[in-house]
């Protein structure tokens, strides 16, 4: 799946905010690496560099056009492809580091447990994923699929993104490894201009694997009974604009 770094960068402020939250709660590290997961165009990776200035900071990722804009913003820091689903560091690090990336890996809990016996004593890993799945603006990505002018595009499979595990699910993985696990969800409620700007938020991610079952023709179509079903389910403030709701699930593991 080809991401857009541009896309992405739309909503920065708001991606980021989540990062920041994050970190916030990742305590003092022992000596070793700091790897960003997920990098994409190194938002987050900015902010572990600036925490961290005292070790090297590395960012992972799948996606070349995100790996190119984070070289770019940051061309002191060394910027790696690979694959999350069977990455793993060199030697131990101290901090793996994964902003909004592992609700796309299937099984990522394992992927959790494996993550954990490459750090070293006293590491951390520190997680944030959406748990977002059945938001309006997830569910009407569904509902548009059952239009018959789309409906064949996703017969034969479909990307529905599945809702995360259960909290007690990550609870008991990680506990057998850490000797604190620290989980908590955030719902943010950003300001949004109109249903549109919603839509130019799910084109950086969530809609993207919709729209690469579609021919470029009818992209446009798509998108714009998306629109209007987004219109309908996110009411007006006084001021015009509409509140994309946006509950997300934070953990933080410190390896024993």
């Amino acid at each position: 799946m080809a991401w857009s770094a541009a896309q992405y960068v739309k909503f920065e402020g708001e991606r980021t905010r989540a990062a920041r939250d994050l970190l916030a709660q990742v305590p003092d590290l022992p000596a070793g690496s700091a790897y960003d997961l997920g990098c994409g165009p190194g938002n987050s990776t900015e902010l572990l560099a600036e925490r961290f200035a005292n070790r090297q900071t590395i960012g992972i990722d799948s996606d070349e056009n995100m790996l190119a804009a984070a070289r770019k913003r940051l061309p002191g820091i060394t910027f790696d492809h690979g694959d999350l689903s069977v990455w793993t560091p060199p030697v131990p690090a101290a901090l793996l580091f994964a902003n909004a990336v592992f609700q796309w890996v299937p099984g990522h809990i394992s992927v959790f447990e494996r993550l954990m016996d490459h750090l070293v004593p006293g590491g951390v890993l520190a997680v944030q994923m959406p748990d977002n799945r059945g938001e309006p603006n997830h569910t009407e990505m569904d509902a548009v699929t059952d239009d018959p002018r789309w409906a064949g595009y996703f017969a034969a499979s479909h990307p529905r993104r599945p809702p995360l595990p259960p909290t007690i699910a990550y609870f008991d993985a990680l506990s057998k490894r850490a000797a604190r696990v620290d989980i908590w969800h955030t719902i943010y409620n950003h300001p949004m201009e109109d249903a549109a700007a919603i839509v130019e938020w799910v084109k950086g991610t969530g809609i993207r694997p919709y729209l690469e079952k579609l021919p470029d023709e009818e992209q446009p179509g798509f998108l714009e009974s998306y629109r209007q079903r987004i219109e309908k389910a996110y009411p007006q403030t006084a001021d015009g604009r509409v509140l994309l709701r946006f509950p997300r699930l934070f953990l933080v593991a410190v390896k024993a």
